[in-house]
Parts: C-alpha cells; sequence; structure tokens
C-alpha cells in the first residue's frame, strides 16, 4: 500500500488499464467460476466470536499488543515483520517496535524506535536491520523531516540501515539512496556470509522528482559489506522492462527471493517476472507473464517450497479499496497460482479470494503472506486487510480452499492486518491500526508444521523446509 501522490496516480492509472485493456492472459481455469466473491458458505463451517473477532475453530487469539507512543500518531500505521530467534520487527510508518515473543501469548515491548518515513517495511539478518523509505524526507536522518518537493536538493528517499545487535537501543548506522525511493525490499544473501545484498523495489517514474527520473524500468540493487554497513551503496539497476515499452508506471512493488534456487518472482507493476538471480548482481529476466483481464496491480509472490509454483497477488485498488465485496469478481484483488516447470516457465492454473464477503466499505484485497511449513503440502497465511488473516491450501493449484481465518468487525477508515506470517509454531499479523496480533493455528493438516524452527525469518526471503 501507498498513500502518496505517486501511488495514487498508479492505483487510478492501473485500475482503469484493468478494466479497459482486452484480456491477454488464459481465461479462468474451470474451477473459477461466477462474477462476484463467493458466499460465505464457502468458508470453514462453523465460525467462532471472540470479544471482537469472529474466527475458524482451529484458530485461537493469543495476543494483541496495541501500538504506543511514539507509535501511535494519526498515521501511524502498522506495515511489515522480520523476525530473529525470539524478537519480532514490526514495521509502522513513523518507526519500528521490536517485541520479545519467547513467550507468544505475552509479548513484551523490547524497544520503539521514532524513525518516520513510509512505509518502513522491514527486515533483520544478523545485527543489521534494514527499512524501506518511499517518501521524500529532508535527508536520511530519523530527525529529518518529510519534503514537500517543493526544492531539487536535500530529498532523500530509500534504505535505513540500524544496528539491532542492543535490541533495546538500536542505532542509526547508514542509509543508501535509491531511485525512486523503496517501497519495499528484499534480502539476499551473498554467495558468503560477508556481504548481503537488498533488491530494493520501487514506482516511476515521477518527472518532476529529483529522486524519480524516468524511465524507471528497473529495480536497484545494493550491497551491504556485513562487517562495515556504512558502506553500504548501489551496485547495479537491473532493467526489468524493455525502454521503448510504453508504461504510465514502471519498476516493481515487491521481489520475492529463493536463493537456494537461484530464483526470484517480482511483482511489478503491470507484469510478474521469473528471475535468475544466480548472480546476486545482475539477475536476469526468465519470463514474464500478464493477466490484463484480472490483474491490476501485481503486488507480492511466493514460490512453494519445492518451486514448483508461485502465487502472485493482486492488489486491486492499491489497498484501500473494497474488492471483497459481493459486486466484485472472484479472480479480481485475488492472487493467481502458477505452476512453475522444469523449463522454468510460469502456467496459469487457478485463483483463490477469501470466501467470506466483506462490507462495500471494508478495504479488502490481497496482501502479505508467508508459507507453513508442511511436509508435502502448499499451506500459506496471508493478510487481507479488513478481511483479516486467512489460511488457505493450493496443494491443488487448480481448487485452492481457505481452511482456516481470523477477523474483525469493520472498521470505517484504512485499517486491518497488513501481513500475516508464520514464525515458529504461531502466526503474526500486523494490523494497521490495532498493533500486532498473534494467533495459533491446532488442525490435523497443518500441526505437523509446528516442528519446524528457524533462526530467522524475512518473508521474502525464502528458504526450504524439510519435507
Amino acid at each position: 500500500m501507498r498513500s502518496t501522490a505517486r501511488f495514487g496516480l498508479a492505483v487510478l492509472l492501473l485500475a482503469a488499464g484493468c478494466g479497459l485493456t482486452p484480456g491477454a492472459s488464459p481465461a479462468p481455469p474451470p474451477s473459477v467460476s461466477g462474477s462476484a466473491a463467493p458466499a460465505d458458505s464457502a468458508a470453514p463451517s462453523a465460525v467462532k466470536t471472540t470479544g471482537d473477532a469472529r474466527h475458524s475453530p482451529n484458530i485461537t487469539h493469543l495476543a494483541n499488543v496495541p501500538l504506543a507512543a511514539p507509535l501511535d500518531g494519526p498515521q501511524a500505521w502498522g506495515t511489515d515483520l522480520a523476525f530473529q530467534g525470539d524478537h519480532v520487527f514490526v514495521g509502522n510508518f513513523d518507526g519500528f517496535t521490536v517485541l520479545d515473543v519467547s513467550d507468544p501469548a505475552r509479548p513484551s515491548v523490547v524497544s520503539r524506535v521514532l524513525c518516520p518515513g513510509e512505509q518502513n517495511d522491514v527486515s533483520v539478518s544478523g545485527n543489521l536491520l534494514f527499512l524501506s523509505v518511499d517518501t521524500l524526507r529532508g535527508g536520511p536522518g530519523c530527525g529529518d523531516a518529510r519534503s514537500e518537493g517543493q526544492t531539487e536538493s536535500g530529498e532523500w528517499e530509500g534504505i535505513r540501515i540500524f544496528d539491532v545487535s542492543d535490541k533495546a537501543h538500536p542505532r542509526f548506522v547508514s542509509a543508501v539512496a535509491t531511485p525512486c525511493g523503496s517501497h519495499t525490499h528484499t534480502l539476499v544473501p551473498g554467495k558468503t556470509g560477508e556481504t548481503l545484498y537488498l533488491y530494493v523495489s520501487s514506482m516511476g517514474p515521477e518527472p518532476e522528482s529529483p529522486t524519480c527520473p524516468a524511465p524507471h524500468n528497473i529495480f536497484s540493487v545494493v550491497e551491504v559489506p556485513v562487517g562495515a554497513p556504512d558502506s553500504a551503496r548501489v551496485v547495479s539497476r537491473p532493467v526489468i522492462f524493455d525502454a521503448g515499452e510504453e508504461r504510465e508506471e514502471g519498476g516493481c512493488h515487491d521481489i520475492t527471493a529463493y536463493p537456494e534456487k537461484n530464483l526470484a518472482a517480482a511483482a511489478c507493476f503491470g507484469d510478474g517476472i521469473l528471475l535468475d538471480i544466480t548472480d546476486r548482481v545482475r539477475p536476469r529476466v526468465i519470463q514474464h507473464v500478464t493477466d490484463r483481464k484480472n490483474f491490476s496491480i501485481w503486488h507480492s509472490a511466493t514460490f512453494d517450497n519445492a518451486a514448483t509454483k508461485v502465487v502472485f497477488g493482486d492488489e486491486l485498488g492499491g489497498g484501500m479499496s473494497a474488492t471483497c465485496d459481493s459486486g466484485t469478481p472472484a479472480t479480481h484483488g485475488a492472487n493467481a497460482v502458477y505452476n512453475l516447470g522444469e523449463d522454468r516457465r510460469l502456467t496459469l492454473r487457478g485463483y483463490f479470494k477469501i470466501p467470506r464477503r466483506q462490507e462495500p466499505g471494508e478495504n479488502c484485497v490481497a496482501h502479505n503472506g508467508s508459507l507453513l511449513p508442511v511436509p508435502g503440502r502448499d499451506v500459506m497465511v496471508q493478510a487481507w486487510y479488513q478481511g483479516g488473516v486467512s489460511v488457505w491450501d493450493f496443494t491443488d493449484a487448480a481448487r485452492p480452499k481457505e481452511i482456516g481465518f481470523f477477523e474483525r468487525g469493520p472498521v470505517n477508515a484504512t485499517a486491518g492486518s497488513w501481513s500475516a506470517y508464520y514464525y515458529n509454531g504461531h502466526i503474526y499479523s500486523s494490523d494497521i491500526t490495532r498493533g500486532l496480533d498473534v494467533l495459533r493455528i491446532d488442525d490435523p493438516l497443518t500441526d505437523p508444521a509446528k516442528k519446524v524452527t528457524v533462526k530467522e525469518l524475512n518473508a521474502q526471503t525464502q528458504v526450504s523446509y524439510p519435507e
């Protein structure tokens, strides 16, 4: 999501294009039918209510950590999540929070860092934490005010780097400016432990901005020496679109890397793109896929564990719109599931959208999620803004289905779950206005995932789980 003028223009242009451009992709598979979101009867059959939330019987709400000062201003929205050991790092438009979740039912705040800069999407590796800033600031420091874009000097947007070796006192280390800022970023480890790379996604161009020149047909690769993060710099700008293509908006929204497979899937403006990242500095485009009929804003991507499928999400309306109501087709604002063959070619197989109709005023669309490490099955947890948190099974790519959910009642504002990820036996959801929710799923199908633990999780940097 983005609330700036740059993203607002992208939403208008791409949403219009989605509705008017002739279909250039395969028709929905036979398993996808109807013109509107399915009725509630397609959801898990029983529904329970806890407080102001309803949920499937296999989901338990364990804890909530509300927003608090200094990260509780009028637009101090909760955003993305990263995990390390017993800690979760929660991004916020105004900074980030470090929480101790050694007891997931009783999370405790370790520190809150005031460092404004939308979206402040977060990742963590070792002692380093990275934040994405996609709004013009007067400079890279946390104290530098937001710029109104009226000058051609002193404006900055890009990546901030913190030292979090002392989690109670994170320390700002350095920053790297990137073209058109950093809407999101993806951490990609180098071939040795001495270097990290960040694949920086942003939208553009914005011709009147000194930081976002045309054409914006690239993403940025930032190299971070682990022992000298203050020397981080942009080392390449891989081209993902032909400069001759006519595009109102360029760049990517998000990139998910699977370093063990030397693959990445990029959700870009107008296309889903499969990349070979064998050379971390010079990723190579393998394939573009388009879906002019159903997709408006290619938002994110997730590989299955075997890297034989890719799920792309469509953020129709930019996260601000009600696309899970009865009047929106089941293939719009949804996920598309592609098979990835041995020839490394993507083939569309099916779509998934939550089967629970939302009210016309509830912003709801496919957003951030991750795999559950269930051997032999493809199961994902995903945020849907006011549609809540959905756990769904796409083992059968043509017939994916929801197996669990958690959602609160309607809010008369932009709200709901921004990111929902599975980490070491629990689901963590970053709610825009309500803070961090901790959930547990107890289900024979997903229970094997509880046996798998990892030391770190950045959802856009996938690692393989034991089968």
